[in-house]
């Protein structure tokens, strides 16, 4: 599988010519889902999903299709019946040769005055896990984990806690455009010195094969 990291939370997954995209928000690239056969969408916010960046990647392609919870789906789906499918917790499915299971069912709380909304966490191909904003752990062993490493809904110390919980093989960090370069080797010395596993980070656009 070959992954691709995009801007903030977004990725890139490619296997036997196949590609699946994850979370193109707001703060990513317009061109972020154009040529995917499949895309995720972990939540509403819109730092992971903007309905033109949608719109856009299912009107290049007729037979692309988007899996989401809810609250995204019905923003969505009217303008493309039978494409967009809705999702939640314990839920399998099949996204463009990929394997997918969702886990989790709300977003990590930003504040208590702000309710909590729906997210859900992508595990794909048994492999690879997108929590969107949560701190989500699966009930089974994750090879790579994709860290949102930075928050309004996060502090340093419980990131580093959450990669000591899921165990992945590695770490890649996203949910990291908030992040400055002055913070970035503060935040990969402790992460990648306290979290107990293989910390690593692209640049936007470069490619790692998982």
């Amino acid at each position: 599988m070959r992954f691709t990291k995009q801007t903030h939370a977004c990725v890139r997954l490619e296997k036997e010519g196949r590609v699946l995209v994850l979370d193109p928000g707001a703060f990513t690239e317009e061109e972020a889902a154009l040529g995917a056969d499949a895309i995720l969408v972990t939540h509403e916010h819109a730092d992971h999903f903007h309905e033109g960046h949608l719109r856009a990647a299912l009107d290049a392609d007729p037979a692309a299709e988007i899996w989401t919870l809810r609250s995204v789906a019905e923003q969505i789906s009217a303008a493309f019946p039978g494409r967009v499918h809705t999702v939640g917790h314990g839920d399998t499915f099949t996204a463009a040769g990929f394997e997918v299971q969702v886990h989790g069912e709300l977003h990590a709380v930003i504040h208590p005055d702000i309710p909590r909304i729906t997210n859900v966490g992508y595990l794909v191909d048994g492999a690879v896990f997108h929590p969107g904003d949560a701190l989500t752990v699966p009930d089974q062993a994750v090879e790579t984990l994709l860290l949102p490493v930075m928050a309004p809904w996060s502090k340093l110390s419980e990131v580093v806690d959450y990669v000591r919980e899921v165990k992945p093989v590695r770490a890649y960090d996203v949910h990291d455009a908030l992040l400055t370069d002055l913070a970035r080797p503060i935040y990969d010395n402790m992460v990648g010195g306290l979290g107990g596993t293989d910390h690593r980070r692209l640049t936007v656009g470069e490619s790692a094969e998982l």
